[in-house]
């Protein structure tokens, strides 16, 4: 065999395993499920047990009001001071919680412990009617903060600046002397760093005011958990505390949104195991017994196949776990 005919063989074989490796990388990022349907959707909710149904699902507004009257009301006997902190699961579908685990698990562990646990939904309206605001990150958690629909916030989508007409609980409640602190942790540039970020001017306003909000870019969720232990661990840690952990929404971007989907579980499991650790953590303070903590556990919009932005069922359901009273 002559050299030639060698060369050629070894450049088809390299060829061939490229084209192979290639292809293979292809369809272990995505496969779309489909089997992820509305009435499996569905089955997967009924086994979670949330107390109410996708009629009667709380809008997640709601949150604003929760947060600002645990702040606003009267302490509890034995209590000195009130903290909050807002977990979220950017990305979480309400039907993955069917597959929360016994052990180092945030939501079964609140459970236990007496909290209640609902659907709600993003997107400005119910479903089955037409979202007036794209199921995204920034109009989800920017709805939470501010208790407004987009056509009061503006942000009907990702990459919008929202302006100071209507201010964030971080701002509003630091900024009456409510609280003293507050704390926004996250990994996403499109918060507030990034050129378009949603809370950009906000951020600049607090520093312009001087008002002891701390906005915090981190390099990745496992930067924004240990930042965040860091945070409810100190001794002085922030009034109100805002996490976003990403597992759920990385993983669904590149491996899909889909109950059926073992990589979408295994996140959810991560995510929930963060949400874990924190809640110990607070637990752990020397000063818990005098405190008096809200805790929520919520996320800002579902996801199908690889993306979410639209109207399906498992792209606008999400959920709310508190020990609210």
């Amino acid at each position: 065999m002559n050299k030639k005919l060698i060369t050629i063989i070894v450049a088809v074989a390299l060829v061939v395993v490229v084209l192979t490796v290639s292809l293979s990388l292809y369809f272990t990022r995505y496969q779309w499920d489909p089997k992820d349907t509305e009435e499996l959707y569905l089955q997967n909710i009924a086994k979670v047990g949330y107390a109410n149904t996708i009629d009667t699902a709380i809008p997640q507004t709601e949150l604003y009001n929760v947060i600002n009257n645990h702040f606003n009301s009267a302490l509890s006997e034995g209590k000195t001071v009130k903290k909050a902190i807002v977990i979220g699961y950017d990305g979480c579908r309400a039907d993955i919680l069917a597959e929360m685990q016994d052990q180092n698990s945030a939501i079964n562990t609140m459970l236990q412990d007496g909290a209640s646990i609902n659907l709600a939904y993003c997107g400005g309206v119910n479903y089955p009617a037409e979202n007036t605001q794209d199921t995204s990150t920034a109009p989800g958690w920017c709805s939470i903060l501010t208790g407004e629909w987009a056509d009061v916030h503006g942000i009907t989508a990702n990459k919008i600046t929202k302006s100071m007409d209507t201010k964030t609980l971080f701002t509003s409640l630091t900024e009456e002397g409510i609280i003293d602190k507050a704390s926004f942790i996250t990994k996403w540039g499109g918060h507030f760093t990034a050129k378009n970020s949603t809370y950009k001017l906000e951020k600049e306003y607090c520093e312009q005011k001087g008002l002891n909000v701390a906005f915090n870019k981190c390099k990745d969720d496992e930067a924004s958990h240990q930042a965040t232990l860091a945070e409810v661990s100190s001794v002085d840690c922030a009034d109100f505390t805002f996490v976003i952990y990403e597992p759920t929404d990385s993983t669904g971007h590149g491996k899909g949104f889909s109950f059926n989907n073992p990589r979408y579980k295994e996140a959810f499991k991560k995510a929930d195991s963060y949400g874990y650790e924190t809640i110990q953590a607070i637990k752990n303070r020397a000063t818990y017994a005098t405190e008096d903590w809200l805790i929520i556990i919520t996320s800002d919009h579902g996801g199908i196949k690889t993306d979410h932005g639209g109207p399906s069922i498992q792209e606008r359901m999400t959920f709310i776990v508190t020990n609210a009273k």
